[in-house]
């Protein structure tokens, strides 16, 4: 979403960059044994853990990760005394990936299991040792390593480190996998060859996201709320000109401190949105939703001039009192001020890039709003350096507020959005795809107006002449209006397949209606194909005319009778890049004539809100929570079977529902995605 509030604002074109991953094995291990008494040992279990990398505790919450734990091969030559202990002592540390409290090693940890011996001849104890392991953003899946142990004999350890590495290299598939979900996680593509990982850069890579937080941090110095506060916040910096270096110190100090109570806030954001579901219930949720479409429309109204938004004076009196006081202290409480100030203006700005952020990585509200503050506390910084250069800035007026009304058109379509999410996710049918783009079509063609000088907004000043920028902009908006037109009749709309809602069995496509009149065939894949009227298809629909199904059983049932491979489809009500791919990529003839001949789709939406029957509850195998909902159960087999919470994700599967090739996410490369579907008709066929 951020990308196309920063098109409609400015015409900024970035370039995709590319970044170069490795195969992750961060933990090994290393066993041994240590006699204490007369047939008795100490079976020793160390952990080498890279560094940023934690192996968790034995002892762990319910709802948690996978704790470590050490299992043996039941035997009557030895007897296991006691439990496993932990010879290092774990840390206790809030772990942001699960949200809860762990106890986690880092570096190394040591397990020891002590032994009686009753064998003393030859006797061999082995197992495996499962454990997990994870950094600050992302997990691998659990893995085991097996050990043995031989007593009597020579060597007392039968597996050596060469052993270990080639167990690793016959787990090399499961840590692909592992990768694979990282990249899905962080909207980045992997592609594994030979131990060597291609990762491209996505449009919401954290170099991107980055960079357009940046820009929307420059963007909040001309509202006009902020830029009339350059010349009132840098003439706290002009008290002090004799002493210019104390004067570039205050400054410095000044922007720093923007950017890190911006960064801070983030953290605390990052803090409060961590767990597997939370970020489907934050984008799907009709609460969330509903206030982020509130305070889109409340700033939306305050900047046409209807009311102001003013923090308490109190507050501010108090933050500005500390200001007066001057010194390196004193540009802190400057910048707080000017902060809490200007957040009547960049609040949406900061609304925007959190919401962004929620559909991402943990870290992603971090590096959001260290770009935002840096780009917004730049300006400052420069102008409290150098003030003579404020003299060359122009006056706030009247075209101040023009930007105000701008900003007030832009978020109410925007603000649409998160409506459309409630509406969508649980099925009231408000705003259909045909009334939200007629608000859209609208708002553009009043912003057409305004730019034209024939609406006028309270505090705007008479335009006489229309400038070549009020031009050049009306045009802009006009044609866009132009291109959501066909819209309304059911054109596909790609540019901003994203954004808005899907067409659905009841929307109105005169080209589908024009074909059915000439007797073309709408679907070579009609429901006859199906084995019957599939379960939820009242509420649930695929695009471009595709059958199939929305229930698990039901599809892989269907697809053994039919004896095709199936489309495991992951997707969502409020999924932007679900749209994105099947407008897109899925609208493409070889990839239609794959989907209609050659697979039965299974769609399983992960944030619908429809509530099930009681018999058909599951209880979650890994937080251990009943699902009563739709989604919640699509989310859940999600996550329990691919570890994984990222939506679109493709899984393709033979009709006994084993993989027949890697999974993928978004796959914006045509040619790719139809590569992925012929290898596993390939594959099937085998």
């Amino acid at each position: 979403m951020t990308k196309h509030f920063i098109f409609l604002t400015f015409t900024i074109l970035f370039n995709i960059s590319f970044i170069n991953a490795q195969i992750l094995n961060p933990v090994t291990w290393d066993f041994d044994k240590n006699e204490i008494g007369e047939n008795t040992y100490e079976l020793i279990f160390k952990a080498n853990i890279e560094d940023a990398w934690h192996l968790y505790a034995m002892d762990l919450p319910k709802g948690g990760p996978i704790p470590t734990s050490i299992h043996f091969e039941e035997s009557e030559n030895y007897k296991l005394i006691d439990k496993t202990i932990e010879k290092v002592k774990p840390e206790v540390k809030f772990d942001q990936t699960f949200g809860m409290e762990m106890k986690l090693f880092s570096n190394k940890a040591i397990f020891i299991q002590k032994v009686k011996i009753i064998n003393t001849t030859d006797t061999k104890i082995s197992g495996y040792v499962e454990f997990m392991s994870c950094d600050d953003s992302r997990c691998l899946p659990p893995k085991e390593v097996e050990f043995e142990f031989l007593f009597g004999k020579e060597q007392p350890l039968a597996q050596t480190k060469k052993q270990v590495s080639e167990q690793t290299n016959e787990q090399k598939p499961e840590i692909e996998t592992s990768l694979v979900n990282l990249g899905q996680e962080n909207n980045i593509e992997v592609e594994v060859i030979d131990n060597k990982v291609k990762a491209d850069t996505m449009n919401k890579s954290m170099l991107l996201f980055f960079l357009l937080s940046f820009v929307i941090g420059l963007a909040g110095i001309l509202t006009p709320c902020v830029f009339p506060m350059i010349p009132m916040t840098i003439s706290f910096f002009s008290r002090n000109t004799e002493n210019k270096a104390k004067s570039i110190l205050a400054a410095a100090i000044f922007g720093l401190s923007i950017v890190i109570i911006y960064t801070l806030f983030g953290v605390l954001f990052s803090a409060g949105i961590l767990g597997k579901e939370t970020t489907t219930i934050l984008s799907t949720h009709w609460i969330p939703n509903l206030i982020f479409f509130l305070i889109f429309i409340t700033f939306a109204i305050s900047f046409f001039g209807v009311f102001e938004i003013v923090l308490p004076g109190s507050l501010i009196n108090k933050v500005d009192a500390q200001a007066d006081k001057g010194g390196l202290l004193g540009s802190f409480f400057i910048a707080l001020t000017t902060v809490i100030v200007s957040f009547s203006c960049t609040g949406p700005f900061v609304a925007t890039i959190i919401i962004e952020a929620i559909q991402g990585a943990v870290i992603k509200p971090v590096i959001g709003m260290f770009g935002f503050g840096l780009g917004f506390g730049l300006p400052f910084t420069i102008f409290a350096i150098i003030p003579s250069a404020l003299k060359k800035l122009p006056k706030s007026g009247g075209w101040m507020n023009s930007v105000k009304v701008v900003f007030a058109f832009i978020l109410l379509a925007f603000g649409m959005k998160f409506l459309s999410n409630i509406d969508q996710s649980y099925h009231i049918g408000i705003l259909p795809r045909q009334v939200f783009l007629a608000i859209w079509i609208v708002l553009n063609i009043m912003l057409g107006l305004y730019f034209l000088g024939r609406i006028k907004f309270a505090h705007d000043t008479e335009v006489k002449n229309i400038n070549l920028l009020r031009f050049i902009l009306a045009i802009s908006v006009f044609s866009f209006a132009l291109y959501l037109f066909p819209g309304l009749f059911g054109a596909p709309l790609h540019g901003v397949s994203a954004l808005i809602p899907p067409k659905n069995n009841n929307s109105f496509d005169l080209a589908q209606m024009i074909r059915l009149n000439q007797g073309g065939a709408v679907s070579q894949h009609s429901e006859s194909e199906l084995c019957g009227t599939p379960k939820y298809a009242d509420i649930f629909y695929l695009p471009h005319g595709l059958k199939g199904y929305f229930d698990y059983e039901e599809g892989m049932k269907c697809a053994k009778e039919k004896n095709k491979p199936v489309l495991l489809d992951f997707k969502g009500h409020s999924c932007a890049n679900c749209k994105l791919m099947e407008n897109k990529v899925w609208s493409n003839p070889d990839v239609l004539k794959h989907l209609k001949q050659d697979y039965i789709i299974i769609a399983l939406y992960v944030d619908d809100k429809t509530k099930l029957p009681k018999n058909e509850w599951i209880t979650s195998s890994y937080d251990g929570k009943v699902k009563k909902t739709i989604g919640k159960k699509n989310l859940d087999f999600q996550i329990s079977n691919y570890n994984i919470n990222s939506q679109p994700y493709y899984v393709l599967l033979d009709n006994n529902g084993k993989n027949l090739t890697s999974p993928i996410g978004m796959e914006l490369n045509t040619e790719r995605f139809i590569e992925f579907l012929d290898e596993g008709v390939k594959n099937f066929k085998k």
